[in-house]
């Protein structure tokens, strides 16, 4: 995924606590989670282009 951007988040005191719980769960640090279901949903979307996905796109070309 190379470098990381830093960036500050501002979030609903509710919903932080939320995460937490549910990073617990899953054995991941906020801000692993966070960024797990950003990548998530944007592959869900179709945004997302992992490698995988960008050497069968040029192959069809």
């Amino acid at each position: 995924m190379g470098q990381k951007k830093r960036f500050l988040l501002r979030i609903d005191d509710k919903l932080y606590q939320l995460l937490e719980k549910w990073s617990a769960d899953e054995l991941r640090s906020v801000n692993a989670q966070i960024e797990y279901l950003l990548t998530e949903a944007a592959k869900k979307s179709g945004r997302w282009k992992d490698e995988q996905t960008r050497s069968k796109e040029d192959k069809n070309e």
